[in-house]
């Protein structure tokens, strides 16, 4: 490989790689601001959202976290659940076969 083919093949390396760290960065932030918003939601501090940021044990932490504390929202509405379905109609009573 000479010299020039190096030189470009280096270029290309640190173009893809970059595009891939501000992909990444992309990605990570998007994580941690649907996390803000499901903590916030679940009556938790959001900025326990930021424990992501530690790879491998902290996404654990939060999910651990959203698992077994207490969701501190309020009940929805009733007038959010449809009403009751009426029971299904009962069959007839089924009659034994007829005797020839």
């Amino acid at each position: 490989m000479d010299p020039q083919q190096a030189q470009h093949f280096g270029a290309a390396m640190a173009g893809m790689m970059s595009v891939f760290l501000l992909f990444g960065l992309a990605v990570a932030a998007f994580v941690i601001f649907l996390l803000w918003r499901v903590l916030t939601k679940a009556g938790l501090a959001g900025p326990l959202a930021l424990l992501v940021l530690f790879p491998g044990i902290g996404s654990l932490i939060v999910l651990c976290i959203l698992a077994f504390s207490d969701w501190k929202v309020v009940p929805a509405p009733q007038a959010y659940f449809p009403p009751a379905y009426p029971p299904p109609p009962a069959y007839p009573p089924s009659t034994p076969p007829a005797q020839l």
